[in-house]
């Protein structure tokens, strides 16, 4: 090769992996996205079930699917395709859009914070990842919020998987329709 042509062919191969394919279609690609956080929840619900099948790194690897997938990506997969007759997505995400893209954060600062735990917590399961009984769960199906990180950092990791699936529950209620 001519000298100074690999680097440059290097880097255009590292930009362009940066770049977002276009997206042929939006409903499908929000539809696998919400399907494969909806795969990593369970994963993560499976150890919190069964502590003895916990893993650090699949437990992290799961949340990580879940904030990779959240925040302006999944804000993002509801831009358009919304009146689309294959989306489950109601028009009120249009008119309540602020709301939405606060519970897409919400989802993903959840994520993080589980990711956050995993890497914590490299072992076994600890008894402080897990909710004791009688804790006070706070937020509620239609009133999730995030607090700050040193906040969420505070929690036990099952109570946090209980918000972030609060927020998923208040997001489906309130902006997905039935079928």
């Amino acid at each position: 090769m001519i000298s100074g042509v690999a680097p440059i062919f290097g880097a255009i191969i590292a930009v362009s992996s940066l770049v977002a394919p276009a997206r042929a279609d939006i409903i499908s690609d929000r539809q696998a996205d919400m399907k494969a956080m909806a795969a990593a929840a369970k994963t993560m619900a499976e150890m919190f079930r069964n502590p003895d099948a916990y893993s650090s790194m699949e437990f992290g690897a799961a949340a990580g699917a879940i904030a990779e997938r959240s925040g302006e990506i999944l804000a993002g997969h509801f831009t358009d395709g919304v009146e689309d007759a294959r989306s489950k997505a109601k028009p009120d995400i249009a008119e309540e859009r602020d709301r939405f893209d606060r519970l897409a954060e919400d989802l993903r600062a959840y994520a993080r914070a589980l990711d956050a735990q995993a890497q914590a917590n490299p072992g076994a399961m600890t008894d402080r990842m897990r909710m004791r009984p009688g804790e006070p769960m706070g937020g509620g199906p239609l009133g999730t919020h995030v607090t700050n990180a040193a906040s969420l950092s505070s929690l036990p990791a099952g109570h946090i998987f209980h918000l972030m699936l609060q927020t998923c529950t208040t997001c489906h209620a309130r902006f997905r329709m039935e079928r």
